[in-house]
């Protein structure tokens, strides 16, 4: 069910210049605004993008709708955008949000850990799963991704992992340059989708090593466009639905290159697959 912003805490690195807000369901949300700097496409990247990650089972936060009332945002006057010297007020109505994985307050997040750490991360497989991911649908934005320390059964459906195990986790993150952001179109590029800590594909041999998220990519369901299409508020799509439906049905018909597309990434600088022969 859609949420209500309740509460500030604070504004969020980055482009798009997204927020992090309490709603009334209890949880947190890194909030992305309708008229944010980026485009308001970037929102429905986030959305699609959402909907094609739980299909492949690649680990991200869950998403919300979330909904600013003009009282709220009379009564958070920090909530707003930033444009040089210009105060853009956010616009009362639906935005998108990416759950923050517990309370702010209390639970550390970071965005770097260093490569002793980063080889312990209890899902690390998903660095594979989520370059599949950007390179079948054009991330023109650097990977990114958070990692915390919590109980793993708390997070991850991985058999006999045991009870109260304490690990760190990683979420892959930030995904409103899917289709090459605003764009919307597919660009090809070695480079795209690489995570820059190379260390996480050290162990790759063969296209074997993406999988199962290579198989669920060539058998991709169109299904799951349908659903995320029915999320999206009708605002959001003024006069871009017919490039929305070309953009997904160009995706569609890319899923059957992504062996090529995944191969096409060993020939990027610093060969960042030194076992992949």
């Amino acid at each position: 069910m859609p949420v209500n912003a309740t509460r500030f805490i604070r504004k969020m690195r980055g482009g798009a210049q997204a927020h992090l807000l309490e709603a009334d369901d209890g949880g947190f949300y890194i909030v992305k605004f309708q008229n944010n700097p980026q485009h308001r496409r970037i929102l429905i990247n986030e959305v699609i993008a959402a909907g094609i990650l739980e299909h492949l089972q690649i680990d991200s936060p869950p998403h919300q709708m979330v909904s600013l009332s003009q009282s709220f945002l009379d009564a958070n006057p920090d909530v707003h955008l930033q444009m040089g010297t210009s105060r853009i007020p956010v616009r009362p109505g639906w935005h998108f949000g990416s759950r923050h994985p517990g309370n702010p307050d209390t639970m550390a997040i970071y965005d770097f850990v260093p490569d002793v750490l980063l080889n312990q991360v209890a899902n690390a497989d998903q660095f594979l799963a989520i370059l599949a991911f950007d390179r079948w649908v054009a991330n023109s934005d650097g990977r990114q991704s958070i990692f915390f320390r919590a109980q793993l059964n708390d997070w991850l459906a991985r058999p006999g992992i045991p009870p109260r195990k304490l690990g760190f986790v990683a979420l892959m993150i930030d995904h409103g340059f899917a289709f090459n952001g605003p764009h919307w179109d597919l660009p090809e590029s070695a480079i795209s989708g690489l995570y820059p800590r190379r260390i996480v594909y050290e162990n790759v041999r063969s296209l074997s090593d993406f999988e199962p998220w290579l198989e669920r990519i060539l058998n991709f369901p169109p299904e799951v466009f349908d659903k995320a299409l029915r999320q999206l508020p009708p605002e959001w799509t003024v006069g871009d639905s017919s490039a929305l439906e070309d953009l997904l049905e160009a995706l569609f018909r890319r899923r059957k290159r992504i062996p090529d597309l995944l191969n096409d990434c060993r020939k990027a600088p610093g060969e960042p697959f030194p076992r992949w022969n």
